[in-house]
């Protein structure tokens, strides 16, 4: 197993879900943690967290990847010794919605390939000219099982994680030439706020996403992103697909 301490591993969407306990599962490790979201209150507490639970060095900015500009702005802006970005964790992503595609929401499906799609290209646009030169990184992309199967309703949200899957992959064959390393952690079922946002702010909607079956934590996939990590530097996990034991596929789930 590698070590990961004095690492400067950089988490997007880190507020919370996966990208929180991809935060602490790193800081676990004594990597240097580096984290953008939306949400500045829950960073803030965030970074107080870690520093005093793990003892590592943290920080935190507020970032809405799909602001180009800003994006480009915040990772040229960072001090001499975060700007080593080891690893890179792009998390920020959602899905919104859950119509045919004739009935969807124009709003919808632009947050969603914005955020998903658009905002990975833009931090990764912008981190990987240093780990190329340097000659040293990896990339961590997390996905979905539907960027591999597509399901009822799920028609613009799949087609966003379709697109991590080939950005992966073609990232992959870009850096080919180089020892920075590109995986995908595809998590299945994760209880997270994933559902509550999909249905706009609808609890008791979103809570029967996950009734009946014990559904993934984000820790579960922080621990996957982990150890695609620590692998030895001439291992690369390519892709890892991690699901409930409830779940076959994006539509057959057993509930009790």
């Amino acid at each position: 197993m590698g070590s990961l301490k004095d690492k400067v591993v950089f988490i997007t969407g880190a507020s919370s879900g996966i990208g929180r306990s991809c935060a602490r599962a790193f800081a676990d490790q004594k990597a240097k943690i580096l984290i953008c979201a939306r949400r500045a209150e829950r960073l803030e507490k965030l970074a107080a967290e870690l520093k005093q639970e793990f003892g590592v060095p943290v920080r935190h900015f507020p970032l809405d990847v799909r602001n180009q500009p800003a994006v480009e702005k915040a990772v040229a802006a960072l001090p001499d010794e975060w700007r080593r970005i080891d690893i890179l964790v792009n998390n920020a992503g959602l899905s919104r919605g859950l119509e045919k595609l004739s009935r969807g929401l124009l709003g919808d499906w632009e947050e969603m390939i914005d955020t998903n799609i658009k905002g990975l290209l833009y931090v990764s646009r912008a981190v990987l000219p240093g780990m190329v030169e340097r000659g040293s990184g990896h990339v961590i992309n997390i996905g979905s099982i539907a960027g591999y199967e597509v399901y009822p309703g799920g028609n613009v949200y799949c087609a966003t994680k379709f697109a991590v899957r080939a950005l992966s992959k073609g990232l992959r064959l870009d850096l080919s030439d180089t020892p920075i390393r590109v995986s995908e952690v595809a998590p299945g079922m994760v209880e997270t706020e994933f559902s509550l946002v999909r249905f706009h702010g609808d609890a008791e909607r979103a809570d029967k996403v996950y009734q009946g079956l014990e559904p993934l934590s984000p820790d579960d996939i922080a621990e996957a992103a982990v150890w695609c990590a620590t692998r030895p530097p001439h291992v690369n996990i390519s892709e890892v697909i991690v699901m409930p034991t409830a779940q076959a596929s994006t539509t057959l789930v057993h509930r009790k």
